[in-house]
């Protein structure tokens, strides 16, 4: 398959991209690829899936281009024991990476687009999930957010990071007993994608809010927390017992013109297509 040119109408080439030499007819296309967000876990938030965009890249007409799109990561099924990180999506070689699923008792959170938030065990803490992992430039994510409680009547999970933002830490005052929210996402063409999902905590009704961007909220001792939003990469809320499955992913084109061709069904809004499920699309 072809691979995108460098030419860009905004003035930065896309690095590692090669040139289209071979003198066929060529357009420049705008496009966002948000991947699968991570599930959360109990205590910490999932972090949101990698948000990647471009302008002006070019593509070669007459050329199919493989759209897929990231699943979310499912939510941790045993207590002490991490969310599971989301998958990658792409639009042809341009890849925005999944989501770090949230931390629990026993580990850290993982690291993906967006890091996943982690809950404290109590005697030291555990290691957030690192965002822009692996690295690009401009950033597809943020970290995620540190645990706390006070190590004797709470836990208060961190958040997962966001597009727009690193999570949110859970804090160490008694007397406030708060999660830390998921890291707020990013706007494209007016809609908020990749937001983190929110910690959770054990003793207490101060839940960690959803990251704006789908991000769900995690669990309050009277409040259930929710999953990532689908086809907009937002990370899964925590839970006090088990967490909540990350959003899938979603890749957004506009060539300002009607493609020849598709598959996968993309909904259409006049020259911009929205893939929410794996697709091609032919100029």
């Amino acid at each position: 398959m072809a691979r995108f040119g460098s030419r860009s109408r905004v003035g930065t080439a896309l690095s590692g991209w090669m040139p289209t030499d071979d003198g066929n007819p060529s357009i420049p296309v705008d496009y966002l690829v948000v991947a699968g967000a991570g599930g959360g876990a109990t205590g910490g938030g999932g972090g949101a899936g990698g948000y990647r965009t471009a302008s002006g890249a070019t593509i070669l007409k007459g050329t199919a281009y493989t759209i897929t799109i990231g699943l979310g990561g499912a939510a941790n099924t045993v207590s002490n024991v991490g969310g599971s990180n989301g998958s990658d999506s792409s639009f042809d070689t341009f890849t925005s990476t999944g989501g770090g699923g949230g931390g629990a008792l026993s580990g850290g959170a993982g690291s993906g687009g967006s890091g996943g938030g982690v809950r404290s065990n109590n005697s030291s803490p555990n290691t957030v999930g690192s965002g822009n992992t692996p690295s690009t430039s401009p950033s597809q994510g943020n970290n995620g957010g540190a645990g706390g409680g006070d190590g004797t009547t709470f836990t208060a999970g961190g958040g997962g990071g966001g597009a727009g933002a690193a999570g949110g830490a859970g804090t160490t005052d008694p007397n406030l007993k708060t999660a830390g929210a998921g890291g707020a996402g990013s706007t494209y063409l007016g809609v908020v994608y990749a937001g983190g999902g929110g910690g959770s905590v054990d003793n207490g009704n101060a839940f960690g809010a959803g990251g704006a961007g789908g991000g769900g909220r995690g669990d309050g001792v009277s409040s259930s927390g929710v999953a990532g939003t689908a086809n907009r990469g937002g990370g899964g809320g925590a839970g006090t017992s088990l967490g909540y499955a990350g959003g899938s992913g979603v890749v957004i084109i506009d060539a300002g013109i009607a493609a020849a061709s598709t598959t996968g069904s993309p909904s259409l809004v006049g020259t911009v297509y929205t893939f929410t499920g794996s697709g091609t699309i032919t100029y």
